[in-house]
């Protein structure tokens, strides 16, 4: 990796320090627009496209758009992060993104009311131009946001302080999302086209005033870290981004971080449509299920910042949340509708899997990042 500076040995043993209580939390509040606008799209985006008219085959176009997008956009902007840094500036220029895409799609159609169009085709276009730069500006936030731990401390146990603090500020959007949209949807109702565009905009534009507020104090209160090598590896060459493809951890790392974004993202999609779907419970458990998973998961995370970590911990956490995720995952699937209620224990579970596997699989890259490193 390239750095802007070496830093000598009196400031290296700064670095080992644990880090304070306040610097953790204004690292953790960084990726609170992220996912506060990344829950509303998982959530409600298919929902609201279908609903203003889109056909299921044109909302699915718009949803890929993005997801494509970002797939290449979290390639180049890493290189282009490790080659040149300023993670702030990545950070903050990936926010406005959001901020302004995020409005966009949950806005209405922009290039409709300015050509005065109601072509489902131009509002396909539309949604999808503007989903593309979202995931673009996303992955920036994210990529650089994620990026930081490695160069803000080396001490292992305040990395994994970071990557909790992350986890549970999540957890936090992701509940405040749910508040919002019940607050939305519980004084307006979605009779109309223009209804129903008007409770997405208001939640859009909630959700992103609260995200951009943290965004704020994540830049404010966080110092540009610097990418720093060691000096007698100072005279290295660059290692050429093709080289990692030759490396097996490199795939494991990948695999790691695929498979525990499947597992939440799915989870996270239809668990509230199977309960209300397949087990028909009341409506109102539409969203406590996921309420009592996301403040599991948030208290987990919190308690597992005060543990001392190293590599055997993580990955032995990394699997007791697997496990657990697969016990919950057989009990799901054989839960009968009689005892429905069941499935509020069930989700207890849930979220202290979720924490587990989500915290000690950031953990687990950033510790495998520095192995690779050292290939």
């Amino acid at each position: 990796m390239t750095s802007s500076a070496i830093v000598g040995e009196d400031e290296e043993e700064s670095f080992t320090k644990p880090l304070g209580r306040l610097s953790v939390f204004y690292y953790g509040v960084g990726h609170m627009l992220n996912d506060i606008t990344a829950s509303c799209w998982f959530t409600y985006l298919l929902l609201f496209l279908t609903q203003i008219g889109l056909s299921p085959r044109d909302a699915a176009i718009v949803m890929l758009s993005g997801q494509v997008a970002d797939g290449f956009a979290t390639i180049f902007i890493g290189e282009l992060i490790d080659r040149f840094g300023h993670f702030k500036i990545w950070h903050a220029a990936g926010s406005l993104l959001v901020a302004i895409s995020f409005s966009s799609v949950f806005g209405g159609c922009l290039p409709c009311s300015i050509l005065h169009s109601t072509s489902l085709t131009i509002e396909t276009l539309s949604y999808s131009t503007f989903a593309a730069i979202f995931n673009i500006g996303w992955a920036a936030t994210q990529v650089s946001h994620m990026a930081m731990v490695n160069c803000i401390t080396l001490n292992s146990t305040s990395r994994v302080a970071l990557t909790s603090s992350r986890n549970a500020f999540s957890m936090v959007a992701n509940l405040g999302l749910y508040a919002i949209a019940l607050v939305v949807f519980g004084v307006s109702k979605a009779d109309t086209k223009e209804n129903t565009e008007s409770q997405y905009r208001w939640i859009a534009y909630l959700c992103i005033t609260v995200g951009c507020c943290f965004v704020v104090v994540f830049l404010m209160g966080t110092k540009e870290p610097r990418l720093r090598i060691n000096p007698r590896e100072s005279n290295r060459t660059r290692i050429p981004w093709a080289y990692w493809f030759r490396k097996i951890l490199y795939y494991q790392v990948a695999m790691v971080y695929l498979l525990t974004r499947l597992v939440l993202n799915v989870s996270q999609a239809y668990l509230a449509f199977f309960v209300i779907d397949d087990l028909q419970m009341a409506q109102s458990a539409k969203a406590l299920i996921p309420a009592i998973i996301y403040i599991c998961s948030f208290v987990v995370s919190i308690m597992l910042q005060e543990i001392p970590w190293n590599g055997k911990r993580l990955k032995a956490y990394y699997c007791a949340g697997g496990i657990i995720w697969m016990f919950c995952g057989v009990s799901i699937l054989l839960l009968p509708r009689n005892i429905n209620s069941f499935m509020y224990v069930i989700s207890v579970f849930i979220g202290i899997a979720n924490a587990l596997i989500l915290v000690r699989q950031s953990s687990v890259i950033s510790l495998h990042s520095c192995c690779i490193r050292k290939l």
